[in-house]
């Protein structure tokens, strides 16, 4: 990849590398300067070109289904979608056959029709993604993966689903955007945790003014996965081939941030009014991995005498246009409590999802919105009856249209089948998805950027605008319903459309 470079000074270091670079010396909407950031090009539309920001097509009365990858999230991927009206689902593929039949038979079941099966190597995938009957490909493999299918989906005229991250590369981000505006298909990226109840309650408050001004948020993601990226074939949790332990070892950044960082991009508006302007990343030294190497292993073995490029914990602070910052971390190794950490903070209030969900607001946090909200104060959060009904007042309607299905048919608590249903509705209907490939690329070029910054001693790195130039036209996160739906959930139906 090349990297675009200024040299801004001469500065001495004591180090074994001198590193100086900048991009060009922009000023931020507040006159900040950057400079000594690494930049990376912007490659050029082609001639007839153009950005697919609310793209609608055709409706599809009954989506045709097909996945690929049907390992833990593929198979219950397909479980789900037995679930959610106007769905057949007419192909599966998995290298490994077993996971085909295991899948099919589910199906079958059912009372479903068994879908044609493709198995038996890492190319199998190309034949069912260029069968005409398939409107939408569904992408749950190891990561590598993620982009050649979905590329190659698009050029065959199939809208695309990818499970996270959708690139592990800026090149292949880039890929994504370029070959959705090139075929007008929907790419979306399956970022189940936006989804979930406590992230869209605080994007509806936050959208409502509930907050103020949201000056900074935080997300992460905080899970111990020693056990399973250490499960060799046969044990509980196995990832085939060890494909993410094999990440571990050649990567180093953030490789994994979009739970963390989708709930906050919809928050700040992200290409929706603001976009991330720079980043700085750094992490530990690696200690975990190795640790736990040795203990189930072995001092002598393979796996503790492997070298694992990634640190143990990863911080990348953001910078956006509009002047707000944001904090994403990454570990996978420490023994500690799950966490998405989930921050809000604004002037006039603050939420935080993990340890303990919690809403803090100033006393006059609520003014025009017509609530009775009493004894509120910032330095501390609001009682348990309080936040219960802060949740209530503030429920999303994309919860409220179809969160008590969600609950019934499971998938991470729900928001899952939440992902699921809204993807399928807006291609039913012909509506703009709730993500688009730029949300796609946005969320998953942190991967190699927080790399590149790091190799690099920490420098900060400019962050591509995948909209080139348009991430100020659309106004704040949206969620499109029929003008049924929204009379029925008390939406303005305009506000709904937009």
């Amino acid at each position: 990849m090349k990297i675009k470079l200024v040299l801004c000074s001469l500065l001495a270091f004591t180090a074994a590398v001198t590193f100086q670079s900048c991009g060009s010396s922009a000023a931020s909407s507040d006159g900040q300067k950057t400079s000594n950031v690494i930049e990376l090009p912007v490659p050029a539309r082609e001639p007839g070109q153009t950005d697919v920001l609310n793209l609608v097509t055709d409706p599809i009365d009954t989506v045709h289904v097909a996945f690929v990858g049907l390992g833990m999230r593929g198979s219950d991927a397909v479980r789900r979608y037995t679930h959610i009206p106007g769905v057949k689902i007419v192909a599966l593929c998995d290298v490994y056959e077993d996971r085909v039949k295991a899948s099919n038979k589910m199906l079958q079941d059912n009372g479903f029709p068994a879908a044609q099966e493709y198995f038996g190597d890492t190319a199998a995938w190309r034949k069912m993604v260029a069968q005409p009957d398939v409107d939408l490909v569904y992408i749950t493999t190891g990561w590598d993966w993620h982009t050649p299918i979905a590329v190659q989906a698009m050029k065959d005229g199939k809208h695309v689903a990818i499970e996270v991250p959708a690139a592990m590369t800026v090149d292949e981000c880039w890929e994504l955007v370029n070959t959705a505006e090139k075929t007008r298909k929907h790419c979306m990226m399956l970022e189940n945790c936006v989804y979930d109840n406590f992230e869209m309650a605080t994007l509806n408050m936050a959208q409502k003014g509930l907050f103020g001004e949201v000056v900074h948020v935080e997300g992460a993601y905080l899970h111990d996965l020693r056990s399973m990226n250490f499960a060799e074939e046969g044990e509980p949790g196995h990832y085939a081939d060890m494909w993410r332990l094999k990440q571990n070892t050649k990567r180093t950044g953030d490789i994994y941030p979009t739970h963390g960082l989708g709930p906050i991009s919809q928050i700040l508006g992200i290409h929706r009014g603001d976009k991330m302007n720079t980043l700085v990343s750094m992490n530990t030294d690696e200690f975990g991995m190795t640790e736990y190497a040795k203990k189930k292993f072995g001092d002598t073995s393979v796996y503790a005498k492997t070298p694992y490029k990634m640190g143990d914990h990863t911080t990348t602070l953001i910078r956006t246009e509009n002047g707000k910052t944001m904090m994403v971390q990454h570990d996978v190794t420490s023994p500690r409590p799950y966490s998405r950490i989930h921050q809000v903070s604004g002037t006039k209030g603050f939420a935080q999802k993990y340890p303990v969900a919690s809403i803090a607001l100033e006393t006059d946090s609520t003014a025009g919105q017509g609530a009775d909200y009493q004894n509120l104060s910032g330095h501390s959060a609001v009682s348990r009856e309080m936040f219960d009904r802060l949740m209530e007042d503030y429920r999303h309607p994309v919860i409220r249209q179809v969160g008590a299905l969600a609950q019934e048919v499971g998938g991470h608590g729900g928001m899952d089948f939440v992902m699921d249903y809204r993807l399928i509705y807006c291609l039913r209907n012909g509506l703009p998805l709730d993500m688009d490939v730029y949300d796609a690329a946005e969320m998953s070029c942190l991967t190699g950027l927080s790399e590149l910054s790091i190799e690099n001693g920490s420098a900060p790195v400019a962050i591509p605008d995948f909209t080139r130039g348009a991430w100020n036209r659309l106004k704040g996160q949206s969620h499109a319903f029929t003008p049924e739906d929204a009379q029925a959930l008390g939406l303005d139906i305009v506000a709904a459309e937009e």
